[in-house]
């Protein structure tokens, strides 16, 4: 199978010390990416661990695919505890930082412990550098950026970074990378503040060689040829369909529909758009570099889910707005969906609905953390018995669109998913709408769907891994995808689904159970369909894993050993 090549490099931030080991045996077994983080996560961070602790471990690992020249493969994933959840968590990031990371020669970065002042830690294939940066303290990504390039010479490119999201803690800030991509879900960039890490860089000349198929000449150009709505759009494409079946979260989820919605589709979005945007050695160009003159509001997006935290769920009816509120929160570095669905709940709390004034305001605050802002910080979870209103979210994570109350199966896959909320953990919404040519079904109800949602997560694992782009769907069939990878499709399943069960087992430990698979809503017969996607993962009836299923994992002992 192909996997990932290079050792493990461990930077330990307490001793300022770096040692690199061989962890070929994990990357045969697990591919790279989001599986030989989840790996070592589950294997080496205490079970108890405070994520914003110094016992918490953040890993960042490219996949083979990063030693492609194929479209699609411009990524990376970071995986660490999440501040937002509590769980074993992995968000990965579009861009151009993966090809800079497998030049330093290392297949995964692990960092620990915590520094005494805030630093940038250098990467290169020659060792590892600790700078000291009190200047950089409250840096804004356009900072940040231009002091790599002043101070290094170093492209945007080669950095990933937090915001003063990260370093005030906000329990969903975002790590950023090539100044408006983001490993975006799940508060991993408060955990590099927590260890007063404001950036890291790579650079190197020692990427490994790796034997695709010329099978990745036939994708890229697929892609470049293809005449598809997200190369005009983005994901916004399906925001007036999305609409037009009841899945568009609308006034903090009170509605499921937004009569104003023409005013944010896609159609806007276009209207805005001034340059093809793309990541990495892709051609499909799904990006969305956007820019309103009148205003002087220049930004990266908003994508469809944006659209909907701070658009319909916050009763904004100008495509601007949303431009400006995705643009705030690329600055200070935070996950735009959580923050725009908190600012919403904020707004519902206020009955201020469509105040644009107020949201910017308010994305401000929870960036320092100041007044009510260190309220919202930390989350819809924390914080709705103070506002005042429902508690949108699962296992902490809030919601993305694509509303599971018209999409029966993606709500059964919001509560199953180990990440919480979270759309593309299982993907499963293009086979409600339907946006797939085959295998669309029905969108109210449930029979029939846990075990697909079941190979959905798991295939997605893979991609994860690889790693892949989830656009690549219509690219990457399943006979591609085992002549990509040198497996079977169905042994790729099977390791997708060990990495689910790992992440599970890990939270497990953590107390997360079959009452934390639940959803803010009713679904019809949803108790009856958990028990049968438990049952097609192996698992017991009370959502955790057999004792005999994983490894023992957590390093072996607890935080307070």
């Amino acid at each position: 199978m192909r996997h990932v090549p290079g050792p493990l490099l461990t930077i330990d931030l307490d001793s300022r010390t770096t040692e690199t080991e061989p962890i070929d045996d994990v990357a045969a077994e697990f591919i790279g990416g989001r599986g030989v983080g989840t790996k070592l996560a589950h294997d080496r961070i205490p079970f108890d661990v405070d994520p914003l602790g110094p016992e918490n471990r953040i890993y960042f690992a490219t996949g083979p695919m990063q030693y492609s020249t194929m479209s699609f493969t411009g990524r990376m994933s970071a995986t660490s505890v999440s501040p937002l959840t509590g769980g074993l968590l992995s968000s990965n990031a579009g861009g151009f930082l993966s090809r800079n990371f497998t030049a330093t020669g290392y297949a995964a970065v692990e960092v620990v412990g915590e520094s005494d002042e805030l630093i940038v830690i250098h990467v290169t294939d020659d060792g590892v550098e600790f700078e000291a940066v009190p200047d950089l303290d409250g840096a804004t990504t356009d900072e940040v950026c231009a002091w790599a390039e002043a101070e290094h010479e170093m492209d945007e490119d080669q950095l990933l970074h937090v915001g003063p999201a990260g370093e005030n803690l906000v329990r969903f800030a975002s790590i950023m990378t090539s100044a408006s991509r983001a490993f975006g879900r799940g508060g991993l960039g408060a955990v590099l503040g927590s260890k007063n890490v404001k950036a890291m860089t790579f650079d190197g000349d020692s990427t490994a060689e790796v034997e695709i198929p010329p099978l990745q000449m036939d994708v890229h150009s697929e892609a470049a040829q293809a005449d598809h709505p997200m190369k005009e759009a983005g994901t916004t494409s399906v925001t007036e369909y999305a609409n037009s079946v009841e899945a568009l979260p609308t006034y903090y989820f009170s509605e499921r529909s937004y009569d104003d919605v023409e005013s944010i589709s896609g159609d806007r979005v276009a209207e805005k758009k001034y340059k093809k945007g793309t990541c990495s050695a892709c051609a499909f160009a799904c990006k969305l570099p956007t820019r309103d003159e009148e205003r002087g509001v220049e930004t990266e997006g908003p994508e469809f889910e944006t659209n909907m935290a701070f658009g319909s769920n916050a009763g904004i009816d100008d495509i601007v707005d949303v431009m400006q509120a995705n643009e705030l929160c690329d600055q200070f570095g935070m996950d735009t969906i959580s923050c725009g669905d908190v600012v919403s709940a904020y707004l519902a709390s206020e009955d201020a609905f469509g105040d644009a004034d107020l949201l910017f305001e308010t994305v401000e605050r929870i960036a320092h953390r100041e007044g009510i802002g260190d309220t919202l910080a930390e989350g819809i979870d924390r914080c709705h018995d103070e506002l005042g209103v429902e508690n949108w979210s699962v296992k902490g994570l809030e919601f993305a669109a694509h509303d599971g109350r018209a999409l029966h199966g993606q709500g059964l896959a919001f509560a199953t998913s180990n990440r919480g909320a979270d759309h593309m953990y299982a993907e499963f919404y293009p086979y409600e709408y339907p946006l797939v040519r085959e295998g669309a079904m029905d969108k109210e109800g449930l029979e029939g769907k846990p075990p697909k949602i079941a190979e959905k997560e798991n295939i997605n694992a893979i991609k994860d891994s690889a790693v892949f782009c989830k656009f690549s769907r219509d690219f990457l069939t399943e006979e591609r995808i085992e002549e990509l990878l040198d497996a079977e499709y169905d042994a790729l399943l099977e390791i997708g689904a060990e990495i689910v069960t790992m992440e599970r087992h890990f939270n497990n430990q953590r107390g997360f159970d079959r009452a934390d698979d639940a959803l803010p809503y009713d679904l019809p017969d949803f108790e009856t369909a958990l028990s049968e996607y438990y049952e097609v993962r192996g698992w017991n009836d009370d959502g955790t894993v057999p004792t005999d299923a994983v490894g023992e994992g957590g390093a072996g002992a607890t935080a307070e050993d």
